[in-house]
C-alpha cells in the first residue's frame, strides 16, 4: 500500500510554475500518512475548510481551486457513509454552495466573526477530522496573503483558529505555501523556495500535509489513496474520480457562484490556469495508479 500511494503522490507532485519542488520534497510521505491515519478507525463526522477569495478577480469572487476539491471530498466522505460539513467565508459561500450542490451543509462566517461559536458548534457536531484544502492561512504577522503577497484579511476569516482548536485531527492540502497546513514544513523553506515566500508563508501546521502542484490534485490523491486503503469502499471512492463530476462542479461554481480562476483572474471553467482537460489527464493517471 505504501508504494502504491507513493506513486500517486509522485503524480500530484507535478510542478506547474510555482517552483514548488522543494515543498514537494519536504512534504513527501504526507499523502500516505494522511491515508493511513484516516483509514485506521471509523470517522464519525468530517469537516472541510476551503475558500480563497480573489479581490482582483473579474469579478471579485472565490477561486475555483479549493471548493471544487471540497466537493469531491464531500462526495468521497458520503461514499464512506461519513457525514461532513464545509466552513468558508461569507464571500465564498455562494461558490461553495454551488460546488457542493447540497452534498454537505456550508457554514460561512464574516472576516471579523467571533469563531468561538463556530468552534463550539463543530465540536457539538462531533467532528473528529478536518481537511483544509486550498484555504488561505495566517502568515507570521497574523495576516492571510495570496500568492501575490497581498493581504486579503478584509475578505478572509482566520479559520486557522478553528483548524487548530481540536479535538479533531487535521489534514491539509496546499500548493503554494500560503495555505493552512503549510506551517508543518521546515521553518524558512517557503521563504527560500517560493516567490514572496517570506511574506506569504502560512505558519499554521497540520497533523498531515499533502502538497500538490494544484491543490485540486491533492483531493484526487487523497480519494485514490483511501480507495487503496479501504477495499470495502474502493468502487464508490473511485467513482468520485470522474472528469464529468469535475466539469459539472466547476461549471456550476463559475455560473452560479460566481467563481474565478485564481491565476487568470477570469470567470472561466479552469483551475489555476489549466483547462479541465488538463486536470482530467492528471485524474486519469491517479485513478489508474489506484487500480481504477
Amino acid at each position: 500500500m505504501r508504494d502504491r500511494i507513493a506513486r500517486i503522490e509522485d503524480l500530484i507532485h507535478r510542478e506547474v510554475g510555482r517552483d514548488a519542488t522543494g515543498l514537494f520534497a519536504a512534504a513527501k510521505g504526507g499523502l500516505f500518512g494522511a491515508v493511513e491515519a484516516l483509514s485506521a478507525a471509523p470517522i464519525r463526522h468530517a469537516g472541510i475548510l476551503t475558500g480563497f477569495f480573489v479581490p482582483k478577480g473579474m469579478p471579485p469572487a472565490a477561486e475555483t481551486d479549493g471548493p471544487a476539491g471540497a466537493a469531491l471530498l464531500a462526495l468521497a466522505f458520503a461514499a464512506m457513509g461519513v457525514p461532513c460539513r464545509v466552513l468558508t467565508d461569507e464571500s465564498c459561500r455562494a461558490a461553495c454552495e454551488a460546488a457542493l450542490a447540497g452534498t454537505a451543509p456550508v457554514d460561512a462566517v464574516a472576516p471579523d466573526a467571533d469563531l468561538a461559536d463556530t468552534i463550539a458548534a463543530w465540536r457539538g457536531h462531533g467532528i473528529d477530522w478536518i481537511v483544509a484544502i486550498e484555504r488561505c492561512g495566517l502568515s507570521a504577522d497574523g495576516r492571510p496573503r495570496n500568492m501575490r503577497g497581498e493581504d486579503i484579511g478584509a475578505h478572509a476569516a482566520p479559520l486557522d483558529h478553528v483548524f487548530a482548536a481540536g479535538p479533531w485531527r487535521t489534514v491539509a492540502i496546499g500548493d503554494g505555501g500560503n495555505e493552512i497546513g503549510m506551517g508543518a514544513l521546515p521553518p524558512g523553506l517557503i521563504a527560500s523556495e517560493v516567490k514572496f515566500g517570506g511574506r506569504i508563508a502560512c505558519v499554521t501546521p497540520a497533523d498531515h500535509l499533502i502538497a500538490a502542484g494544484v491543490s485540486h490534485w491533492g483531493a484526487y490523491g487523497l480519494i485514490a489513496g483511501l480507495a487503496i486503503a479501504l477495499p470495502l469502499h474502493r468502487a464508490a471512492l473511485l467513482a468520485c474520480l470522474d472528469p464529468e463530476i469535475d466539469r459539472r462542479v466547476v461549471t456550476a461554481m463559475v455560473t452560479h457562484g460566481p467563481a474565478v480562476d485564481g491565476v487568470t483572474l477570469r470567470r472561466e471553467a479552469t483551475i489555476d490556469g489549466l483547462s479541465l482537460a488538463a486536470h482530467a489527464a492528471v485524474l486519469a493517471t491517479v485513478k489508474a495508479a489506484a487500480g481504477g
